[in-house]
Protein backbone atom coordinates (compact mmCIF):
# COMPACT_ATOMS: atom_id res chain seq x y z
CA UNK A 1 0.00 0.00 0.00
CA UNK A 2 3.03 2.48 0.84
CA UNK A 3 4.32 1.65 -2.43
CA UNK A 4 1.41 3.17 -4.21
CA UNK A 5 1.34 6.26 -2.69
CA UNK A 6 5.11 6.24 -3.30
CA UNK A 7 4.91 5.35 -6.94
CA UNK A 8 2.56 8.54 -7.06
CA UNK A 9 5.01 11.21 -5.54
CA UNK A 10 8.55 10.21 -6.21
CA UNK A 11 9.12 12.71 -8.85
CA UNK A 12 7.33 15.50 -6.99
CA UNK A 13 9.05 15.80 -3.56
CA UNK A 14 12.74 15.85 -2.41
CA UNK A 15 14.18 12.22 -0.87
CA UNK A 16 14.25 14.13 3.09
CA UNK A 17 10.59 15.16 2.50
CA UNK A 18 9.84 11.47 1.27
CA UNK A 19 11.49 10.16 4.06
CA UNK A 20 8.54 12.73 6.13
CA UNK A 21 6.30 11.12 4.36
CA UNK A 22 7.03 7.55 5.05
CA UNK A 23 7.47 8.57 8.32
CA UNK A 24 4.00 9.60 8.50
CA UNK A 25 2.41 6.61 7.12
CA UNK A 26 4.34 4.49 9.32
CA UNK A 27 3.19 6.57 12.31
CA UNK A 28 -0.57 6.51 10.77
CA UNK A 29 -0.33 2.40 10.01
CA UNK A 30 0.74 1.59 13.80
CA UNK A 31 -1.81 4.01 14.95
CA UNK A 32 -5.04 2.30 13.04
CA UNK A 33 -3.47 -1.19 13.21
CA UNK A 34 -6.60 -2.77 15.04
CA UNK A 35 -8.93 -0.53 12.89
CA UNK A 36 -11.04 -1.82 9.59
CA UNK A 37 -12.93 0.07 7.39
CA UNK A 38 -16.76 -1.23 6.67
CA UNK A 39 -15.52 -2.77 3.78
CA UNK A 40 -13.23 -4.94 5.74
CA UNK A 41 -9.67 -3.55 4.40
CA UNK A 42 -7.38 -2.15 6.51
CA UNK A 43 -7.76 1.16 7.92
CA UNK A 44 -4.78 2.71 6.39
CA UNK A 45 -6.17 2.56 2.79
CA UNK A 46 -8.11 5.46 3.65
CA UNK A 47 -5.68 7.79 4.96
CA UNK A 48 -3.12 6.71 2.01
CA UNK A 49 -6.26 7.84 -0.41
CA UNK A 50 -6.51 11.32 1.16
CA UNK A 51 -2.99 11.99 0.73
CA UNK A 52 -2.82 10.75 -2.72
CA UNK A 53 -6.14 13.14 -3.42
CA UNK A 54 -4.31 16.02 -1.84
CA UNK A 55 -1.40 15.35 -4.05
CA UNK A 56 -3.46 15.31 -7.35
CA UNK A 57 -3.98 19.21 -5.94
CA UNK A 58 -0.77 19.86 -5.97
CA UNK A 59 -0.41 20.13 -2.11
CA UNK A 60 2.50 20.57 -0.15
CA UNK A 61 4.24 17.79 2.14
CA UNK A 62 3.29 19.16 5.52
CA UNK A 63 -0.70 19.43 3.79
CA UNK A 64 0.09 15.46 2.50
CA UNK A 65 1.01 14.68 6.26
CA UNK A 66 -1.42 15.88 8.08
CA UNK A 67 -3.71 13.68 5.64
CA UNK A 68 -2.03 10.69 6.72
CA UNK A 69 -2.56 11.26 9.53
CA UNK A 70 -6.33 13.21 9.69
CA UNK A 71 -8.02 10.87 12.01
CA UNK A 72 -5.10 10.03 14.28
CA UNK A 73 -6.12 12.24 17.26
CA UNK A 74 -9.80 11.79 16.65
CA UNK A 75 -10.28 7.86 16.70
CA UNK A 76 -6.77 6.43 18.48
CA UNK A 77 -4.96 7.43 21.41
CA UNK A 78 -2.50 9.38 19.98
CA UNK A 79 -2.99 13.11 21.15
CA UNK A 80 -2.29 16.62 19.22
CA UNK A 81 0.90 16.67 21.71
CA UNK A 82 2.18 13.84 20.09
CA UNK A 83 1.77 14.49 16.57
CA UNK A 84 3.12 17.69 17.40
CA UNK A 85 6.40 16.06 18.93
CA UNK A 86 6.67 13.89 16.19
CA UNK A 87 5.74 16.19 12.92
CA UNK A 88 5.46 19.70 14.32
CA UNK A 89 2.96 21.87 15.40
CA UNK A 90 1.75 22.74 11.61
CA UNK A 91 1.03 19.47 11.09
CA UNK A 92 -0.93 19.17 13.83
CA UNK A 93 -2.76 22.41 14.20
CA UNK A 94 -4.32 20.81 10.93
CA UNK A 95 -4.45 17.38 12.08
CA UNK A 96 -6.73 19.35 15.28
CA UNK A 97 -8.76 21.86 12.16
CA UNK A 98 -10.18 18.63 10.98
CA UNK A 99 -11.06 16.63 13.82
CA UNK A 100 -14.46 16.63 14.76
CA UNK A 101 -15.55 18.66 18.41
CA UNK A 102 -14.89 16.16 21.38
CA UNK A 103 -17.31 13.90 23.38
CA UNK A 104 -19.56 16.53 23.85
CA UNK A 105 -23.73 15.59 24.29
CA UNK A 106 -25.90 17.28 21.92
CA UNK A 107 -29.58 18.00 22.36
CA UNK A 108 -30.27 17.76 18.20
CA UNK A 109 -28.15 16.39 15.35
CA UNK A 110 -28.33 19.72 13.62
CA UNK A 111 -26.92 21.54 16.49
CA UNK A 112 -24.27 19.16 16.44
CA UNK A 113 -23.57 19.69 12.82
CA UNK A 114 -23.90 23.09 13.25
CA UNK A 115 -20.99 23.28 15.79
CA UNK A 116 -19.03 21.06 13.92
CA UNK A 117 -19.47 23.51 10.82
CA UNK A 118 -18.87 26.74 13.02
CA UNK A 119 -15.28 24.71 14.36
CA UNK A 120 -14.20 24.25 10.62
CA UNK A 121 -14.94 27.10 9.59
CA UNK A 122 -12.90 28.90 12.34
CA UNK A 123 -9.89 26.73 11.63
CA UNK A 124 -9.72 27.36 7.51
CA UNK A 125 -9.49 30.93 8.19
CA UNK A 126 -6.43 30.35 10.08
CA UNK A 127 -5.19 28.18 7.48
CA UNK A 128 -7.41 27.12 3.97
CA UNK A 129 -5.86 23.89 3.81
CA UNK A 130 -7.84 22.31 6.99
CA UNK A 131 -11.02 22.83 4.19
CA UNK A 132 -8.37 20.92 1.35
CA UNK A 133 -7.73 18.08 3.54
CA UNK A 134 -11.51 17.65 4.64
CA UNK A 135 -12.88 18.03 0.86
CA UNK A 136 -10.47 14.89 0.66
CA UNK A 137 -11.47 13.23 3.34
CA UNK A 138 -14.84 13.48 2.21
CA UNK A 139 -14.50 12.41 -1.37
CA UNK A 140 -12.69 9.36 -0.26
CA UNK A 141 -15.82 8.58 1.72
CA UNK A 142 -18.16 9.19 -0.60
CA UNK A 143 -16.72 7.28 -3.47
CA UNK A 144 -16.64 4.22 -0.84
CA UNK A 145 -20.42 5.05 0.40
CA UNK A 146 -21.77 1.61 -1.03
CA UNK A 147 -20.36 -0.01 1.87
CA UNK A 148 -22.21 1.93 4.28
CA UNK A 149 -26.33 0.96 5.58
CA UNK A 150 -28.28 2.39 2.98
CA UNK A 151 -29.66 5.39 5.23
CA UNK A 152 -26.45 6.21 6.47
CA UNK A 153 -25.53 6.37 2.71
CA UNK A 154 -28.54 9.56 2.36
CA UNK A 155 -27.61 11.04 4.99
CA UNK A 156 -23.85 11.40 4.29
CA UNK A 157 -24.95 12.09 0.16
CA UNK A 158 -26.89 14.49 1.63
CA UNK A 159 -24.79 15.93 4.00
CA UNK A 160 -22.13 15.94 0.85
CA UNK A 161 -24.39 17.90 -1.06
CA UNK A 162 -25.47 20.74 1.14
CA UNK A 163 -22.66 21.73 2.63
CA UNK A 164 -18.71 20.27 0.98
CA UNK A 165 -19.63 19.94 -3.13
CA UNK A 166 -20.73 23.98 -2.21
CA UNK A 167 -17.81 24.40 -0.30
CA UNK A 168 -15.52 23.24 -3.23
CA UNK A 169 -17.46 25.32 -5.39
CA UNK A 170 -16.51 28.75 -3.25
CA UNK A 171 -13.23 27.76 -3.26
CA UNK A 172 -13.55 27.16 -6.95
CA UNK A 173 -12.35 23.11 -7.25
CA UNK A 174 -14.60 22.31 -9.69
CA UNK A 175 -13.19 19.03 -10.18
CA UNK A 176 -13.71 17.86 -6.60
CA UNK A 177 -17.47 19.63 -6.86
CA UNK A 178 -18.50 18.06 -9.53
CA UNK A 179 -17.15 14.37 -7.94
CA UNK A 180 -19.15 15.04 -5.01
CA UNK A 181 -22.34 16.10 -6.57
CA UNK A 182 -22.54 12.78 -9.14
CA UNK A 183 -21.90 10.74 -6.00
CA UNK A 184 -24.35 12.30 -3.76
CA UNK A 185 -26.97 12.18 -6.69
CA UNK A 186 -26.51 8.50 -6.87
CA UNK A 187 -27.27 7.79 -3.64
CA UNK A 188 -29.94 10.70 -3.10
CA UNK A 189 -31.92 9.93 -6.12
CA UNK A 190 -30.66 6.70 -7.52
CA UNK A 191 -33.73 6.11 -9.71
CA UNK A 192 -32.98 9.46 -11.55
CA UNK A 193 -29.23 9.08 -11.43
CA UNK A 194 -29.40 5.91 -12.83
CA UNK A 195 -32.02 6.77 -16.03
CA UNK A 196 -29.46 9.46 -16.75
CA UNK A 197 -26.54 7.24 -16.89
CA UNK A 198 -28.73 5.14 -18.98
CA UNK A 199 -30.32 7.61 -21.35
CA UNK A 200 -26.72 9.68 -21.98
CA UNK A 201 -25.22 6.26 -22.80
CA UNK A 202 -27.79 5.23 -25.37
CA UNK A 203 -26.47 8.71 -27.72
CA UNK A 204 -23.31 8.58 -26.45
CA UNK A 205 -21.67 7.17 -29.60
CA UNK A 206 -23.56 9.75 -32.01
CA UNK A 207 -22.21 12.68 -30.01
CA UNK A 208 -18.79 12.06 -29.24
CA UNK A 209 -18.77 11.76 -33.16
CA UNK A 210 -20.54 14.98 -33.43
CA UNK A 211 -17.82 16.68 -30.69
CA UNK A 212 -15.03 15.21 -33.04
CA UNK A 213 -16.54 16.80 -35.92
CA UNK A 214 -16.68 20.16 -34.23
CA UNK A 215 -13.10 19.76 -32.43
CA UNK A 216 -11.35 19.13 -36.07
CA UNK A 217 -13.68 22.40 -37.40
CA UNK A 218 -12.02 24.61 -34.93
CA UNK A 219 -8.61 22.93 -34.96
CA UNK A 220 -8.26 23.83 -38.17
CA UNK A 221 -9.46 27.38 -38.02
CA UNK A 222 -7.57 28.17 -35.19
CA UNK A 223 -4.61 26.76 -36.72
CA UNK A 224 -5.10 28.41 -40.16
CA UNK A 225 -5.14 31.77 -37.66
CA UNK A 226 -1.60 30.96 -36.20
CA UNK A 227 -3.46 29.95 -32.55
CA UNK A 228 -1.28 27.23 -30.55
CA UNK A 229 -4.52 25.36 -29.05
CA UNK A 230 -5.70 22.38 -26.77
CA UNK A 231 -9.27 21.69 -27.24
CA UNK A 232 -11.57 18.71 -25.85
CA UNK A 233 -15.21 17.71 -25.53
CA UNK A 234 -16.51 17.05 -21.98
CA UNK A 235 -19.89 15.86 -21.12
CA UNK A 236 -22.13 17.48 -18.81
CA UNK A 237 -21.73 16.54 -15.25
CA UNK A 238 -24.67 14.30 -14.39
CA UNK A 239 -26.17 16.17 -11.72
CA UNK A 240 -25.69 19.91 -13.26
CA UNK A 241 -27.86 17.67 -16.21
CA UNK A 242 -30.58 16.95 -13.68
CA UNK A 243 -30.81 20.66 -12.27
CA UNK A 244 -30.95 22.17 -15.47
CA UNK A 245 -33.47 19.55 -16.43
CA UNK A 246 -35.32 19.90 -13.07
CA UNK A 247 -34.93 24.13 -12.91
CA UNK A 248 -36.35 24.53 -16.42
CA UNK A 249 -38.79 22.08 -16.27
CA UNK A 250 -37.11 20.06 -19.35
CA UNK A 251 -37.20 16.29 -20.03
CA UNK A 252 -33.91 15.37 -21.18
CA UNK A 253 -34.52 15.66 -24.98
CA UNK A 254 -35.22 18.93 -24.36
CA UNK A 255 -31.75 19.97 -23.00
CA UNK A 256 -29.25 19.93 -25.85
CA UNK A 257 -25.93 21.88 -24.70
CA UNK A 258 -25.20 17.74 -22.73
CA UNK A 259 -21.36 18.61 -23.92
CA UNK A 260 -19.17 21.66 -23.37
CA UNK A 261 -16.36 22.46 -25.79
CA UNK A 262 -13.40 23.44 -23.97
CA UNK A 263 -10.29 25.16 -26.01
CA UNK A 264 -6.65 26.01 -23.64
CA UNK A 265 -4.69 28.86 -25.13
CA UNK A 266 -1.42 30.63 -24.12
CA UNK A 267 -2.48 33.92 -23.46
CA UNK A 268 -5.00 35.81 -22.77
CA UNK A 269 -5.52 37.31 -26.06
CA UNK A 270 -5.73 34.46 -27.97
CA UNK A 271 -8.66 33.95 -25.55
CA UNK A 272 -10.46 36.48 -27.31
CA UNK A 273 -8.80 36.29 -30.63
CA UNK A 274 -9.99 32.34 -30.20
CA UNK A 275 -13.47 33.25 -29.73
CA UNK A 276 -13.87 35.76 -32.49
CA UNK A 277 -12.66 32.98 -34.28
CA UNK A 278 -15.19 30.24 -33.17
CA UNK A 279 -18.07 32.98 -33.64
CA UNK A 280 -17.23 32.79 -37.62
CA UNK A 281 -17.71 29.52 -37.68
CA UNK A 282 -20.46 28.55 -35.31
CA UNK A 283 -23.22 31.04 -34.79
CA UNK A 284 -23.04 32.74 -30.96
CA UNK A 285 -26.65 32.86 -29.33
CA UNK A 286 -27.77 36.01 -28.33
CA UNK A 287 -27.14 36.86 -24.94
CA UNK A 288 -25.46 33.37 -24.03
CA UNK A 289 -22.14 34.64 -24.23
CA UNK A 290 -20.24 35.43 -20.38
CA UNK A 291 -17.20 36.56 -19.90
CA UNK A 292 -15.47 35.57 -16.67
CA UNK A 293 -11.66 36.81 -17.63
CA UNK A 294 -12.60 40.58 -17.16
CA UNK A 295 -15.00 40.01 -14.44
CA UNK A 296 -13.53 36.38 -12.74
CA UNK A 297 -16.04 35.09 -10.15
CA UNK A 298 -15.23 35.42 -6.61
CA UNK A 299 -13.83 31.66 -6.54
CA UNK A 300 -10.64 33.04 -8.69
CA UNK A 301 -12.69 31.34 -11.88
CA UNK A 302 -12.01 32.98 -15.33
CA UNK A 303 -12.99 31.79 -18.93
CA UNK A 304 -15.13 32.67 -21.67
CA UNK A 305 -18.12 31.13 -22.06
CA UNK A 306 -20.22 31.30 -25.27
CA UNK A 307 -23.45 28.54 -26.26
CA UNK A 308 -23.69 28.85 -30.32
CA UNK A 309 -25.28 26.95 -32.69
CA UNK A 310 -23.94 23.93 -34.31
CA UNK A 311 -24.61 21.46 -37.08
CA UNK A 312 -28.52 20.55 -37.46
CA UNK A 313 -29.28 23.66 -35.26
CA UNK A 314 -28.17 21.70 -31.85
CA UNK A 315 -26.58 24.27 -29.69
CA UNK A 316 -23.36 23.51 -27.33
CA UNK A 317 -21.23 25.86 -25.33
CA UNK A 318 -17.85 26.26 -25.83
CA UNK A 319 -15.29 27.35 -23.26
CA UNK A 320 -11.88 29.24 -23.60
CA UNK A 321 -9.11 29.94 -21.47
CA UNK A 322 -5.43 29.51 -20.91
CA UNK A 323 -3.47 26.93 -19.46
CA UNK A 324 -3.31 28.87 -15.92
CA UNK A 325 -7.00 29.61 -16.18
CA UNK A 326 -7.57 25.94 -16.76
CA UNK A 327 -5.22 24.66 -13.66
CA UNK A 328 -7.09 27.41 -11.37
CA UNK A 329 -10.84 26.06 -12.99
CA UNK A 330 -10.02 22.29 -12.04
CA UNK A 331 -7.79 22.95 -8.40
CA UNK A 332 -9.30 26.95 -7.87
CA UNK A 333 -7.50 28.28 -4.66
CA UNK A 334 -5.17 24.74 -4.21
CA UNK A 335 -3.74 25.34 -7.29
CA UNK A 336 -2.45 28.87 -5.95
CA UNK A 337 -1.55 27.43 -2.59
CA UNK A 338 1.83 28.32 -1.60
CA UNK A 339 2.41 28.62 2.08
CA UNK A 340 4.53 30.97 3.54
CA UNK A 341 5.88 31.61 0.33
CA UNK A 342 4.06 34.07 -2.04
CA UNK A 343 3.18 37.03 -0.20
CA UNK A 344 1.31 38.90 -3.09
CA UNK A 345 -0.61 35.66 -3.79
CA UNK A 346 -1.23 35.06 -0.04
CA UNK A 347 -3.15 38.50 0.04
CA UNK A 348 -4.97 37.76 -3.01
CA UNK A 349 -6.06 34.19 -1.69
CA UNK A 350 -7.05 36.21 1.51
CA UNK A 351 -9.11 38.56 -0.56
CA UNK A 352 -10.96 35.82 -1.87
CA UNK A 353 -12.26 34.23 1.24
CA UNK A 354 -13.76 37.71 2.39
CA UNK A 355 -16.95 35.76 2.40
CA UNK A 356 -15.66 33.27 5.13
CA UNK A 357 -14.90 36.09 7.47
CA UNK A 358 -18.43 37.60 6.68
CA UNK A 359 -20.25 34.49 7.60
CA UNK A 360 -18.32 34.02 10.79
CA UNK A 361 -18.94 37.29 11.79
CA UNK A 362 -22.64 36.70 11.16
CA UNK A 363 -22.78 33.23 12.88
CA UNK A 364 -21.18 35.04 15.79
CA UNK A 365 -24.44 36.51 16.63
CA UNK A 366 -26.49 33.11 15.91
CA UNK A 367 -27.22 30.87 18.71
CA UNK A 368 -29.81 29.24 16.86
CA UNK A 369 -28.23 25.91 14.82
CA UNK A 370 -31.44 25.65 12.58
CA UNK A 371 -31.14 29.44 11.58
CA UNK A 372 -27.16 29.24 11.33
CA UNK A 373 -26.87 25.90 9.03
CA UNK A 374 -30.12 27.58 6.93
CA UNK A 375 -28.01 30.84 6.94
CA UNK A 376 -24.82 28.86 6.01
CA UNK A 377 -26.51 26.92 3.04
CA UNK A 378 -27.71 29.95 1.29
CA UNK A 379 -24.40 31.83 0.94
CA UNK A 380 -22.72 28.56 0.05
CA UNK A 381 -25.83 28.02 -2.48
CA UNK A 382 -26.72 31.53 -3.66
CA UNK A 383 -25.95 32.24 -7.49
CA UNK A 384 -24.24 35.50 -7.18
CA UNK A 385 -24.07 39.37 -9.43
CA UNK A 386 -21.64 41.29 -9.82
CA UNK A 387 -22.10 45.10 -9.71
CA UNK A 388 -19.39 48.17 -9.22
CA UNK A 389 -18.90 50.95 -7.23
CA UNK A 390 -19.28 54.75 -8.73
CA UNK A 391 -15.45 54.35 -8.27
CA UNK A 392 -15.28 51.33 -10.22
CA UNK A 393 -14.98 48.55 -7.30
CA UNK A 394 -16.56 44.78 -8.25
CA UNK A 395 -18.42 43.74 -5.53
CA UNK A 396 -20.42 40.24 -5.93
CA UNK A 397 -23.34 39.68 -3.82
CA UNK A 398 -26.37 37.03 -4.08
CA UNK A 399 -28.55 36.42 -7.08
CA UNK A 400 -31.63 38.81 -6.71
CA UNK A 401 -29.94 41.09 -4.00
CA UNK A 402 -31.29 45.09 -3.92
CA UNK A 403 -29.48 48.22 -3.79
CA UNK A 404 -29.89 47.74 0.49
CA UNK A 405 -27.64 44.53 0.43
CA UNK A 406 -25.12 46.86 -1.54
CA UNK A 407 -25.08 49.32 0.91
CA UNK A 408 -24.70 46.58 3.72
CA UNK A 409 -21.82 45.33 2.02
CA UNK A 410 -20.09 48.30 1.13
CA UNK A 411 -20.24 49.25 5.18
CA UNK A 412 -23.12 48.60 8.19
CA UNK A 413 -23.23 52.50 8.90
CA UNK A 414 -23.82 53.04 5.30
CA UNK A 415 -26.71 50.48 5.43
CA UNK A 416 -28.25 52.26 8.43
CA UNK A 417 -28.41 55.60 6.57
CA UNK A 418 -29.38 54.02 3.21
CA UNK A 419 -32.26 56.27 1.91
CA UNK A 420 -31.79 55.50 -1.83
CA UNK A 421 -30.48 54.21 -4.39
CA UNK A 422 -29.35 54.54 -8.47
CA UNK A 423 -28.69 52.33 -10.86
CA UNK A 424 -26.05 53.43 -13.79
CA UNK A 425 -27.72 56.74 -12.66
CA UNK A 426 -31.72 56.52 -12.29
CA UNK A 427 -33.03 56.19 -9.70
CA UNK A 428 -34.87 52.95 -8.38
CA UNK A 429 -36.90 51.43 -5.81
CA UNK A 430 -34.82 50.19 -2.56
CA UNK A 431 -36.26 46.40 -3.09
CA UNK A 432 -34.85 47.30 -6.91
CA UNK A 433 -33.21 43.59 -7.82
CA UNK A 434 -29.23 44.40 -8.87
CA UNK A 435 -28.32 42.75 -12.38
CA UNK A 436 -24.47 41.67 -13.17
CA UNK A 437 -22.95 44.98 -14.33
CA UNK A 438 -24.75 48.00 -12.90
CA UNK A 439 -23.13 50.68 -11.53
CA UNK A 440 -24.65 51.48 -8.00
CA UNK A 441 -25.08 54.50 -5.85
CA UNK A 442 -26.06 54.54 -2.74
CA UNK A 443 -27.87 58.12 -1.35
CA UNK A 444 -27.21 58.29 2.62
CA UNK A 445 -28.40 60.40 5.25
CA UNK A 446 -26.76 62.58 7.49
CA UNK A 447 -27.54 60.48 10.53
CA UNK A 448 -28.22 57.07 11.02
CA UNK A 449 -32.02 56.09 10.39
CA UNK A 450 -31.30 52.71 11.64
CA UNK A 451 -32.45 49.24 10.05
CA UNK A 452 -35.86 49.41 8.60
CA UNK A 453 -37.63 46.16 9.09
CA UNK A 454 -39.44 46.38 6.20
CA UNK A 455 -36.38 45.49 4.71
CA UNK A 456 -35.86 42.22 6.04
CA UNK A 457 -38.98 40.93 3.28
CA UNK A 458 -36.43 42.40 0.63
CA UNK A 459 -32.38 41.60 0.99
CA UNK A 460 -31.19 38.27 0.56
CA UNK A 461 -27.54 38.10 2.29
CA UNK A 462 -27.18 37.39 5.72
CA UNK A 463 -24.93 39.99 6.23
CA UNK A 464 -28.07 42.91 5.61
CA UNK A 465 -30.52 40.74 7.55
Amino acid sequence: MLEDLMIKIKYSFTEKEIEFIKKAYNFACNAHKEQKRISGEPYITHPEEVAIILFEMGMDVNTMIAGLMHDVVEDTQYTYEDVAKEFGNEVADLVNGVTKLGKIEYKTKEEQQADNVRKMLLAMTKDIRVILIKLADRLHNMRTLRFMPVEKQKEKAQETLDIYAPLAHRLGISKIKWELEDLSFRYINPNEYYFLVRKIAEKRAEREEHIKEIISNLQQNLKRSGIESEIDGRPKHFYSIYKKMHNKNKNLDQIFDLTAVRILVDTVKDCYAALGIAHTVYKPIPGRFKDYIAMPKPNMYQSLHSTVMGVGGRPFEIQIRTYEMHKTAEYGIAAHWKYKEDVENSNNIDLKLTWLREMLDWQKETTDPEEFMQGFKIDLFSDEVFVFTPKGKVISLPNKATPVDFAYKIHTDIGHRCIGAKVNGKMVPLDYELKTGEIIEVLTSTTPKGPNLDWLSMVKSNQAK
